[in-house]
């Protein structure tokens, strides 16, 4: 009964309308992501070897899945009302935990499991949370509810597997042994995650809103690229020192190189992807979001990782006082800068074929330079590297814009009439209220 009064006050839990948008407590739930992010580029920036990419990617995959279990609670739930929102705080403590452990989550060994342990609980409780809201929303739906069991093994099997990797390991004699079983079990919770969804059914589940399902996947794709954007920033190191001419040269082209990703996307693809989710229905609907959104989103935001680890040591070489301009670039960052582009680049063609069914022959042409680009950049300087990297992906841009001018304008005057037609109806929409006022003072 208590509960029940509590949530009475609260307020009750509210869907999702067709056309919402998204709304201010999902913004900033995102700001955890923001450090979740930050703290896998710092953890894998302080050591880059194969492991410890393997490891990067391995996490970054799994916090990924639990953001799509997120996007699709929040297609059936308002996130920022009722009494929603206090729960969602339980789940962003936790995954302010998990983010907290992520440089640890594959430590461990003689006692020192405390990393992998507060990774795993923290994954249980999001995913507990997630489940919970979940089943409030589908409560008086069969249908939905026999599609939640479909994904009931996986939900117990991986968290399941990130308990045994957090204790297990710990109490293997070898520590190579340990690591190898640690890794392998990560391995399988992704395996396991991602082919549940290709394999589950669809059915039983939609996007209401495509508005809210596409603008929440474009802000998390800003809060990766703003990411990039720190980490250019603290590879400069211009906040310890005295600033200099390569320093502030290569962060400039960091930040072009940030632009250059953005635009990418969100000049064309992107507005127009958004249109053909609302024009989906249905089946095909709920497919497109999980196949171009749940799915192809993820190597985009892998490229942007790799890419940024890349500048950042780039533009930290050359900012560094002492260091001859002329000195090549040193260790992985060079292909880390080039195959985080090309990854970025990929990804977002697949997306484009998966949405828009086309193709863009100069974006092929583009992967290809860009894969030239690695040998031919390694033993340059940094800064020149940067300098080749920039000319590709500006050239691209330069190309498309003159190249698919009409395309551009008309796309761009399909979804000006697409706002003045929505501004145009919510304005007739309101209007009632000046003819029926009602009392501010009930």
């Amino acid at each position: 009964m208590d509960e029940r009064r509590r949530r009475h006050r609260l307020g009750p839990a509210v869907g999702i309308a067709p056309g919402a948008r998204v709304d201010k407590f999902e913004v900033f739930f995102d700001l955890v992501f923001v450090f979740s992010f930050f703290n896998i580029a710092r953890a894998t920036a302080a050591n880059i070897t194969d492991r410890q990419l393997l490891h990067a990617l391995l996490v970054l995959a799994v916090l990924w899945w639990c953001w799509v279990v997120h996007t699709v609670v929040a297609t059936r739930v308002r996130i920022g009302e009722g009494f929603v929102p206090v729960l969602m705080v339980a789940g962003m403590a936790a995954l302010f935990c998990f983010a907290l452990a992520l440089p640890q989550a594959f430590m461990g060994g003689g006692g020192t499991e405390a990393g992998p342990i507060v990774v795993a609980v923290s994954y249980v409780v999001i995913r507990a949370v997630h489940l919970a809201l979940f089943l409030r929303a589908v409560r008086d739906d069969p249908v939905e509810r026999r599609q939640l069991l479909r994904y009931a093994p996986e939900l117990t099997l991986s968290t399941a597997l990130l308990l045994v990797a957090a204790l297990l390991p710990g109490h293997l004699p070898d520590d190579d042994m340990a690591a190898l079983v640690r890794d392998g079990l990560w391995i399988s919770v992704v395996l396991l995650q991602y082919g549940t969804g290709l394999l589950a059914r669809t059915w039983g589940w939609g996007v209401t809103s495509a508005e809210h399902w596409t603008e929440r996947y474009d802000l998390i794709l800003i809060i990766a690229l703003g990411e990039s954007v720190i980490s250019i920033g603290l590879g400069s190191n211009l906040l310890g020192q005295a600033p200099t001419l390569p320093g502030v040269t290569a962060a400039v082209f960091g930040i072009v190189f940030s632009a250059a990703m953005w635009w990418i996307h969100y000049d064309v693809i992107g507005p127009a992807a958004r249109i053909a989710l609302h024009a989906s229905q249905g089946r095909p609907r709920v497919l497109m979001a999980r196949d171009a959104y749940a799915y192809l989103y993820l190597p985009m935001i892998v490229g942007i990782l790799l890419f940024a680890l890349g500048a950042e040591g780039i533009v930290h070489d050359i900012a560094e006082p002492g260091v001859p301009i002329s000195q090549p670039a040193q260790g992985p960052d060079v292909p880390l800068l080039f195959s985080g582009a090309l990854c970025y680049l990929v990804g977002n063609m697949l997306f484009q074929w998966r949405t828009l069914r086309t193709l863009s022959w100069l974006r092929l042409g583009t992967v290809g330079l860009l894969a030239l680009g690695i040998p031919i950049a390694m033993p340059l300087p940094g800064l020149l590297a940067l300098g080749v990297l920039a000319v590709i992906l500006v050239g691209m841009i330069v190309t498309e814009v003159v190249v698919m001018s009409e395309a551009r304008h008309a796309l761009r005057a399909a979804v000006f009439e697409e706002r003045t037609a929505h501004e145009a109806a919510e304005a007739a929409y309101r209007a009632r209220w000046h003819d029926n006022p009602t009392d501010p003072h009930p």
